[in-house]
């Protein structure tokens, strides 16, 4: 198989099975729904963890 014919496939899969997911938990996809909206409120908090990933792995990244 082309490269491209499995990376097609991959996503294919992964919507498949994030479909069944929302079929099979439907109140697990309501509080993923509710903490997207209220993460519009804190989304420094967001910012707040990107900037402590970069942090911790980006700073300690060796430089070629």
């Amino acid at each position: 198989m082309k490269p491209r014919w499995i990376a097609l496939l991959k996503v294919a899969v992964l919507m498949v099975v994030l479909a069944g997911l929302i079929l099979f938990f439907p109140r697990a996809y309501e509080f993923v729904a509710m903490a997207a909206r209220d993460l519009r409120y804190f989304w420094w908090l967001v910012l707040l963890l990107l900037l402590g990933v970069w942090l911790i792995w980006g700073l300690g990244a060796k430089r070629k």
